[in-house]
């Protein structure tokens, strides 16, 4: 089960950490769309009484991460194939313009960095952990975007995370086809080399197609509702 993997918290930081964690939980694909999540259990699971993980849910439920079902549970949003087209037009409007920025304003450090972060994202490929792989292709884009000097802009973008995590991250972690299929190592390597080069049109242009053919790729096998 997806919260036995979920670290004890210190008593110091209860509301912020378990929100930290949840969050994490989301985005790394580690919960299903549809799926329901018991504060009981996300409290037992956190080492916490329910009263902090409560705050923490009742925050990803304004982020609109998680969602109040009919009968009362909190559950995580399923999305129907037109909403996960448009966020992941979002995203690919919003990461590809952190690319451009970060392709003119990476420091040297960065672009070691990002150049690392390539690598062992494209060491994965044949990797038997998947959940590695998830954590790898996060790192690697979001390397990209904090050299982008914009930490709100980095907010934002881990907020769209949340809401694709649990469709893309599910997808990835339990099928290595996007993997094999290479677009995901292309486009990042063509990010990498226009980072490189400092050509913010072409870095934008690489992570906007990352993000698009990752979309179509989950579309196509018929894992969402139509409606």
């Amino acid at each position: 089960m997806a919260l036995a993997s979920l670290p004890l918290l210190e008593r110091r930081t209860l509301g912020e950490s378990a929100y930290a964690h949840l969050r994490d939980l989301l985005a790394s694909g580690r919960v299903a769309p549809g799926e329901k999540l018991s504060l009981r259990d996300l409290s037992e699971a956190l080492g916490v009484s329910v009263m902090p993980v409560r705050e923490a849910v009742s925050r990803l439920i304004a982020d609109g991460a998680l969602e109040v079902a009919p009968n009362r549970a909190v559950r995580v949003p399923v999305m129907t194939r037109a909403q996960f087209r448009e966020l992941a037009a979002v995203r690919a409007g919003i990461e590809g313009w952190a690319a451009e920025l970060a392709a003119q304003a990476r420091s040297p450090a960065q672009l070691a960095a990002i150049t690392a972060a390539e690598a062992a994202m494209r060491g994965a490929e044949h990797a038997p952990d998947l959940g590695h792989a998830v954590q790898l292709n996060r790192d690697f884009h979001f390397t990209i975007y904090d050299a982008a000097g914009l930490p709100t802009l980095v907010d934002v973008i881990g907020g769209l995370w949340l809401k694709a995590g649990p469709v893309i991250n599910l997808d990835l972690r339990h099928s290595r086809d996007r993997l094999t299929a290479g677009h995901a190592l292309r486009c990042h390597a063509a990010a990498l080399e226009a980072i490189r080069a400092g050509d913010g049109d072409a870095a934008r242009r690489a992570i906007a197609e990352d993000i698009t053919r990752a979309a179509d790729f989950i579309i196509d096998k018929g894992g969402l509702p139509e409606e």
